[in-house]
């Protein structure tokens, strides 16, 4: 069983700053990536941000530049810096962690989402 803890969200006035964080727990050997992903109402859920085990990062076309990525993988958690934050941010915004089995196989789990709302 592994569980998915975030924090940080919250309702903030546009062109301010955001830190996300998640925390994994449970029963695992290692983590292959996390990552943040979001879902905007009447949207379909998109990447934000991944990082994997060994640091390379990946982001979603309308946050480069804005958001940054970052792990610490001795505590299995994962940040996200949010600058300059716009309306169209606003969604719910989940942690996601892709965890090997022992064999060929790697399982995905999700966090329960937190609300950053943007507004003025």
């Amino acid at each position: 069983q592994v569980q998915l803890v975030e924090s940080g969200g919250g309702l903030v006035q546009p062109g301010v700053s955001l830190r996300l964080s998640c925390a994994a727990s449970g029963s695992f050997f290692s983590v292959n990536a996390m990552g943040w992903y979001r879902q905007a109402s009447g949207n379909e859920r998109e990447l934000v941000a991944q990082v994997t085990s060994g640091g390379s990062t990946n982001y979603g076309d309308s946050v480069k530049g804005r958001f940054t990525i970052s792990r610490d993988n001795a505590k299995n958690t994962v940040y996200l810096q949010m600058n300059s934050l716009k309306y169209e941010d606003t969604a719910v915004y989940y942690c996601n962690a892709r965890i090997p089995s022992d064999t060929s196989w790697e399982y995905d789990y999700w966090g329960q989402g937190t609300q950053v709302t943007v507004s003025s």
